[in-house]
């Protein structure tokens, strides 16, 4: 099995490298592909990612991780290579996932359309414009082949139940071991629901003022033209 995970300038670490760190425990190939392969810097503006290779070398991924980003998921939307990419190699995988914001990326690429997702809770609402169904309260969200995690963390949450799905419960159960994934965190407030209301609004301020792009001004509007071509040319 071939693992592609995608990175793109500005993508959060996170969302790649917790899916990797589970799925390298498995005895399949794990590309990271990018259109061409070389340094990817990450959101933070200090870690840098490599990308081992193109999308022209990777036609036919059988698992597809795409994740999301703080300020360039829209940037990432309007890709024309990433989409087009992404559409194709949809077509032939046994699993497209995303986490976090990702889940927009897929979107964009029409792959969401009439499924069930989720996504980081800040852009939950994003989902609708992609006719995709909001699950605000599901970690995970499975829809036929594809597979839709929550923020960041919810990455690795994805990437254990993909072994599970792979490679049956007791492998899931032994990597979910080797990495010591035991969360117990010193605060419960990982979640909309269970975060005092003031850290929620605080924690929304920051997250959409670290989310501003002045390249939206022309990636939203790339993003949603090719979405009314596409809605125009099904209906013809």
């Amino acid at each position: 099995m071939q693992i592609a995970i995608v990175v793109y300038p500005g993508l959060t670490a996170l969302d790649a490298v917790g899916p990797y760190e589970v799925l390298r425990f498995t005895d399949h190939e794990i590309r990271f592909v990018a259109a061409q392969p070389g340094p990817v810097v990450a959101d933070s503006g200090v870690l840098v990612l490599g990308a081992t290779h193109g999308f022209d070398e990777t036609p036919a991924p059988d698992l597809v991780i795409v994740p999301g980003s703080e300020a360039n998921t829209a940037t990432a939307m309007a890709d024309g290579a990433l989409i087009r990419w992404l559409r194709r190699a949809h077509e032939t995988s046994q699993w497209t996932v995303s986490v976090c914001s990702g889940a927009l990326i897929l979107g964009a690429a029409g792959i969401l359309d009439g499924h069930p997702a989720t996504t980081h809770w800040v852009a939950q609402d994003k989902l609708a414009a992609f006719s995709a169904r909001a699950c605000r309260n599901q970690r995970v969200v499975r829809s036929g082949k594809i597979a839709t995690a929550a923020g960041v963390s919810a990455g690795i949450d994805l990437a254990l139940w993909l072994v599970g799905e792979l490679c049956g419960a007791h492998r899931a159960r032994e990597i979910q071991l080797l990495i010591e994934y035991d969360p117990q965190p010193p605060y419960d407030a990982g979640h909309p629901d269970k975060a005092p209301s003031a850290t929620t609004d605080a924690a929304r301020e920051e997250m959409l003022r670290r989310a501003r792009n002045p390249r939206n001004a022309l990636s939203i509007p790339t993003v949603a033209w090719r979405r009314m071509l596409a809605s125009l040319r099904r209906r013809l």
